[in-house]
């Protein structure tokens, strides 16, 4: 089947952009030719695939008609949504942290419906594989929060697990301690804020840092809290950490179930409380999955690959890494 859209100026010349990369980029989402010669795009294949792309194409001009620069990650925004019936405009307008040039927003329709989740409700779990903006997104709405007033002061923290959550013999002051640990967070919030206000809320307590072990025996009230790399706490630690919850607080959760760094013999607080809290009202879960990597396509197949590993060395575990 052979179909041909006339696009635009402003559509024809952001397909074009890029030197082609982002043509390119459209050409390896759909399973059809594609041609681009001045403002007619050319469609060819089986008509089930031609028809998809027609359907991603018009969207795409859509969103450039409402004034949105096309990217590489804009294409794979919009199939996902597409493919999960969704709108792709919805998802890709719902900035939720703007400073200067940076602009966050979801690029995958669970990304979206994390966003969502965070916002709704008290306590989040984001749960998948590495680059799926699980971690950068929670930041980037603690920032915003933060920015609004609606909390007093952001709170990271992390399971040490390397140093077994004993510290004391690393040499430098707590933050020294805990900066390999906790750099991933460092790193996001320095995208999000300038270097000197940054600075000014560490200084101020307005952003705190800490191993896990320090949360023990306090009560968090007026916080947005981020527990990262979760799949390393034990259930002890992730009931201790939970219960920490204090007034006016929002507490999001992030990890991998398929990268758990503690002992083979001791079961991941991030994999139990997915079965002890699943339901309860206001606490929410979403799934990654390797199709919401936003990093490097090499990091998604990558992950693709160590999942079809995993299920071949032990495919009884496979429903529990889904789970």
């Amino acid at each position: 089947m052979r179909t041909q859209i006339e696009l635009d100026n402003a559509a024809a010349a952001e397909l074009a952009g890029s030197g082609d990369r982002i043509l390119d980029t459209l050409k390896e989402h759909v399973g059809c030719d594609l041609f681009l010669r001045g403002n007619l795009l050319t469609l060819e294949g089986e008509q089930g695939a031609v028809d998809a792309a027609a359907e991603v194409v018009r969207e795409l001009a859509e969103l450039v008609a409402q004034g949105h620069e096309l990217a590489q990650g804009t294409i794979e925004a919009v199939t996902s949504a597409l493919d999960q019936h969704e709108d792709p405009a919805d998802m890709l307008e719902d900035v939720i942290w703007r400073h200067r040039a940076t602009k966050v927003a979801p690029k995958t329709v669970h990304q979206k419906r994390y966003v969502d989740s965070i916002r709704r409700n008290t306590i989040s779990f984001g749960i998948g594989p590495a680059g799926t903006g699980k971690t950068f997104l929670a930041v980037a709405l603690a920032a915003s929060a933060l920015h609004r007033r609606e909390v007093n002061r952001i709170i990271l923290t992390r399971p040490a697990v390397e140093a077994g959550e004993r510290l004391g013999f690393l040499p430098g002051d707590l933050m020294a301690k805990v900066d390999p640990y906790l750099r991933p967070l460092f790193d996001a919030l320095h995208d999000m804020l300038e270097a000197e206000k940054f600075s000014q809320y560490m200084e101020r307590g307005v952003i705190e840092v800490a191993p896990l072990a320090f949360m023990r025996g306090r009560t968090l009230n007026d916080s947005f809290i981020i527990l990262d790399e979760a799949q390393n706490t034990t259930p002890e630690q992730m009931k201790m950490f939970l219960t920490r919850l204090g007034f006016n607080s929002k507490v999001v959760v992030t990890g991998d179930i398929t990268q758990v760094d503690l002992p083979r013999d001791q079961a991941s607080g991030l994999s139990a409380v997915a079965e002890i809290l699943e339901g309860v009202e206001d606490i929410g879960f979403v799934r990654f999955g390797e199709e919401d990597v936003v990093r490097h396509k090499l990091v998604r197949r990558i992950v693709a690959a160590y999942d079809q590993h995993a299920q071949r060395m032990a495919p009884e575990l496979r429903p529990a890494l889904r789970a």
